[in-house]
């Protein structure tokens, strides 16, 4: 079991991925993000598939700034949408991302009269450390609702109601969001890789 890493790169540039991830991590790891090893550059994501997204985003850094780190990318797919947004889910709304009103609008009208609102989120990381990939994944089952509603979170945590919980993410606090959500899930299996080394 290690102690303390003396630094892992947390692949974002993204201040409330990076709240997240150090909430569910606490203190006995020291995650740093992007600007904190002074990149400030776009990092690539162009892959098919969430999964080779994170990889790629580690990849880059890892090889780019020689260190430690991990990357995560998240997909939130909606099946009467054939499992749309998907991997274009930042960018759903607007190619060059970040417009995630935006995002959250073309969704809703996107279902408009469609009764089948059941979606997933699926959050993949992965590590690159000590020359070594891991991937980690975790998914979280839910609805998408017909309006928003809550204004926590991010992305589209106001539309998103999780399976079992009458509230959506953005009603729910962070600890109980990283508890049941697929980026707390992913982060969860990632620390137990750490843990165990």
């Amino acid at each position: 079991m290690i102690e303390k890493l003396k630094k892992l790169v947390f692949v974002t540039n993204n201040p409330h991925k990076l709240e997240e991830i150090r909430s569910i991590a606490g203190d006995k790891f020291d995650i740093c993000s992007l600007k904190d090893i002074g990149c400030f550059e776009e990092i690539p994501e162009t892959a098919d598939t969430i999964r080779d997204n994170a990889l790629m985003k580690a990849r880059y850094v890892a090889e780019k700034y020689g260190v430690d780190c991990f990357a995560d990318d998240t997909g939130l797919e909606v099946t009467a949408l054939g499992g749309a947004p998907g991997v274009h889910t930042a960018r759903y709304a607007s190619a060059s991302g970040h417009d995630t009103r935006g995002n959250m609008e073309l969704l809703l009208h996107n279902l408009e009269n469609v009764t089948d609102r059941s979606a997933r989120f699926v959050t993949w990381i992965a590590l690159f450390m000590n020359g070594e990939t891991m991937t980690f994944e975790g998914i979280c089952n839910g609805t998408i609702l017909d309006s928003l509603h809550g204004d926590g979170g991010f992305g589209y945590d106001p539309v998103f109601r999780p399976d079992g919980f009458d509230v959506t993410f953005a009603q729910m606090t962070g600890e109980q969001k990283n508890d049941v959500s697929h980026r707390g899930k992913a982060t969860r299996k990632l620390l137990d890789y750490l843990n165990n080394i």
